[in-house]
């Protein structure tokens, strides 16, 4: 990170403890840790006592916010130079510039002294006419013409006195504008009175039919979701809408915001010869140059604010992805589902080991369903397989049927399919990786392989994948690279780092996830793995080339030994405090391998008793609690969904139908549910509780197996609304609901329902509706449930 600017590290610190209210020593501390190259997750778990017991999320803030106020005083500092350099900076103005909080509030001060092309402001002061604008300014009772005749001048270019008017004017538009307070002020009135307004292009309605819902549309700035905002700034982005940020209702008066320009500058129309010029100045100006730049400035807002949320939905929907329940270690059977070119199979043994592969063709045209059943149970038995995981894409219902139809033939097998998203495994198939990991097997077969694998261990398996491409967001192509990336990775880090990493069977992608280990360190790892074997204590990790103590340090803890040397290397206590542990078995009596698991014993134990002047009370007591349950998983249970039999497409669902179904995605207007018909149901925010829902994190989360009812199937359109409540009415076949039953159940749904390309490369991210191959989950939920159209280019 950069040194701090002008303000000084203290001034950062105390406004960020400030801001979370903490300490300003804590937020210090966790400072000078992130500064020292120490990692979130290790501060969050080892360092406990240095920040006062500051948690993973109040450090990712303060690690947000650092690089925030770090980069706002470089660019204060940058602009006391300029300024300065300039000959302008006043004792005033530089308290004004120090005493800026924002970026945005920085660059108002600044504006007046930003480097520029020569404007027609500038052209006019070097005619020499600074003068005439500040007398008419200063005077409304002079007679502009009269005025101007003074400073007609055909060598500077004033040829009459309409040409002087004109050139006054434009220094005072000048002035009027890069007025900083005055800026501030207009910015924050329009933000709490305007509106963003949406019209379709002429000719425009057939072919942006997606953004039909925003063909004549308005809505305050304040009210807007992020995802409306996405929607329009793409709708404008694909030359199908017009977008138009107004201040205000309209209204056929003059504008107030001209009435507050003018206050500010004491003009107002009194009669005097020269109000009415003054008055045209300010509308002028306001209609020119103000509006135009708080235009600009609120439609970065608007874009920043709603590229926030999504990021923030996305890593959240990441997070639950990742912590999905793993099946563990039993043998699996993949199918990554087809129809022409058949269905991909893989069988990976207990540790995700390839043990065989095939293709079989049960599906049109080839229809060979009988030998495909066979071929099947043969490689269950021979592989002693427990699971059968299924893709969720082309073909994945009919695919479903067949390991229906396996297990009903072979009980003796005691196979149990689970239906696996597959979103983003066409882009590990293609990957350097697999290719590395997989070396000589068909691209096609390694997806099988990677749908077996993310059922045994989802976390294991999607690190693999860029989490860009496993696309469980909201409009992902339209946020900022950097912010996105930023914040993804930051999920994946506390993910892995919180489950924690078997060093011994970890791929190089998944190493490369835990605290200090960089890629290239990742695969010195491995490399030192398969040329010396396992490792069988954390202390033979230095001697892995380059990981140095520091590395070492940040690593050492999230890293698992299993049956090695040493009980504590498969637990999560860190090796620099077993000296604590070694102090509590010398107190008991107890082998350290007898004390493990022992809650009678470790339970009598005062933590207080072990606190030295390194290790304080958080760290002594996180160890007594990781000593109860050495390693333990802090993801929850594995249980699959059961899908209705007989209801296997849209056709055969009816209003009222009780499912059980798996949350797909959730969006800020409600969750996609799979309910095994091909086509994602939509609960509406408004359909998911009997109180208020704000947030539909709060209710669902994706891999929830839910019981939903079905209220209303549009086949036409391929749209199912469905309802976590399951005493709501539902409505009849051919029916429609009453204008207060929509309001029950969708609010403001053609809004909220405007959908777009949301996921990011995953290619087949549930495949039914044939999506995009740039197309990620949640564009392809939207299409499932019927709210976008199909895309075109599928992969099958």
């Amino acid at each position: 990170m950069t040194t701090p600017g002008s303000l000084g590290a203290g001034s950062i610190e105390g406004r960020i403890a400030e801001e979370l209210g903490v300490r300003e020593r804590q937020v210090r501390a966790a400072v000078e840790l992130l500064d020292g190259g120490s990692t979130v997750p290790f501060i969050a778990r080892y360092r406990k006592e240095a920040t006062e017991m500051l948690d993973d999320a109040q450090l990712r803030t303060i690690e947000e916010r650092l690089r925030y106020l770090r980069e706002l005083e470089e660019r204060r500092t940058a602009i006391l130079d300029s300024v300065r350099e300039q000959g302008k900076l006043t004792g005033e103005l530089e308290a004004r510039i120090r005493g800026a909080e924002t970026k945005a509030r920085l660059e108002d001060i600044y504006l007046p002294y930003k480097p520029k092309r020569r404007t027609k402001a500038q052209i006019a002061r070097e005619a020499g006419l600074e003068p005439l604008a500040d007398a008419l300014l200063a005077d409304p009772a002079v007679e502009p013409a009269a005025a101007a005749a003074a400073f007609v001048d055909a060598g500077k270019g004033v040829a009459d006195p309409q040409a002087a008017l004109d050139g006054a004017r434009a220094i005072l538009t000048e002035r009027f504008s890069e007025d900083a307070d005055l800026i501030g002020e207009l910015r924050e009135r329009m933000w709490a009175r305007g509106r963003l307004v949406a019209k379709v292009r002429e000719g425009k309605e057939e072919a942006g039919a997606k953004f039909a819902d925003y063909f004549d549309f308005a809505e305050p700035f304040t009210e807007l979701p992020s995802h409306r905002v996405l929607a329009m700034l793409r709708g404008e982005k694909e030359e199908v809408l017009d977008l138009v940020l107004e201040p205000e209702e309209p209204s056929d008066g003059p504008s107030s915001y001209e009435g507050i320009v003018a206050h500010r500058f004491g003009i107002a129309d009194r009669g005097r010869p020269g109000d009415k010029w003054l008055t045209d100045t300010v509308r002028w100006a306001w209609r020119t140059r103000i509006l135009v730049h708080l235009g600009i400035d609120l439609r970065l807002r608007l874009r920043t604010a709603a590229e926030d949320e999504a990021v923030r939905v996305f890593a959240a929907n990441l997070r639950d992805l990742l912590l999905a329940a793993p099946a563990g270690t039993r043998a699996t059977l993949g199918l990554d589902p087809g129809f022409r070119t058949g269905v991909k199979v893989a069988v990976v043994d207990a540790t995700g080991k390839v043990v065989a592969t095939d293709v079989i063709h049960p599906h049109v045209p080839a229809n060979k369903w009988d030998e495909a059943i066979a071929t099947l149970a043969r490689l269950a038995k021979e592989h002693a397989v427990e699971l059968v995981a299924i893709g969720n894409g082309t073909a994945s219902r009919e695919t479903d049927k067949l390991a229906g139809e396996l297990i009903a033939r072979h009980p003796e097998l005691k196979l149990t399919k689970v239906m696996v998203s597959e979103a983003g495994a066409s882009v590990y198939s293609a990957s350097a990786f697999a290719s590395q990991e997989l070396p000589g097997m068909d691209v096609s077969l390694r997806g099988a392989v990677s749908i077996a694998r993310r059922l045994q261990d989802p976390l294991a398996e999607l690190v693999k994948i860029d989490p860009k491409s496993i696309g469980v967001g909201q409009y992902q192509h339209d946020l900022s690279e950097v912010k996105l990336s930023r914040s993804l990775d930051a999920v994946v880090e506390d993910c892995v780092n919180g489950v924690g990493v078997d060093v011994n069977t970890a791929s190089a992608p998944l190493l490369a996830r835990v605290s200090g280990i960089s890629s290239g360190l990742a695969a010195n790892i491995v490399a030192h793995r398969d040329a010396n074997g396992p490792f069988t204590s954390r202390a033979q990790l230095k001697k892995v080339p380059r990981l140095g103590p520091k590395a070492y340090e940040q690593c050492a803890g999230f890293l698992r030994i299993r049956g090695g040397d040493d009980p504590l290397d498969a637990s999560s206590v860190h090796p620099e405090a077993y000296p604590v542990v070694r102090r509590m078995v010398k107190s008991t009596g107890q082998e350290v391998a007898a004390l493990i698991g022992n809650t009678g014993v470790l339970r009598s134990l005062r933590p207080q008793d072990f606190v030295d002047e390194t290790f304080g009370l958080p760290t002594v007591t996180d160890i007594l609690k990781e000593l109860e349950k050495p390693g333990r998983d802090p993801r929850p249970a594995f249980r699959t969904a059961s899908f209705k039999e007989g209801v296997e497409k849209i056709s055969d669902l009816e209003p009222g139908m009780v499912l059980e179904g798996v949350v797909t995605n959730v969006a800020a207007f409600g969750a996609f549910v799979d309910v095994g018909v091909h086509q994602d149901g939509l609960v509406h925010v408004s359909a998911m509780s009997k109180t208020f829902v704000k947030d539909p994190r709060d209710v669902v989360k994706p891999g929830d197996i839910v019981r939903v009812k079905v209220l209303d199937v549009d086949i036409p359109r391929k749209r199912i609304s469905l309802t976590l409540r399951l005493d709501d009415e539902a409505v009849p076949q051919g029916g429609q609901p009453s204008g207060e039953r929509r309001q029950q159940r969708g609010g403001r749904p053609p809004q909220q329902r405007q959908g777009g390309r949301a996921g990011g490369g995953a290619g087949r991210g549930g495949g039914r509706q044939a999506p995009a191959p740039a197309d990620g989950a949640m564009a392809d939920a939207l299409r499932r449930a019927g709210l976008l159209d199909p895309g075109k280019g599928g992969r099958r």
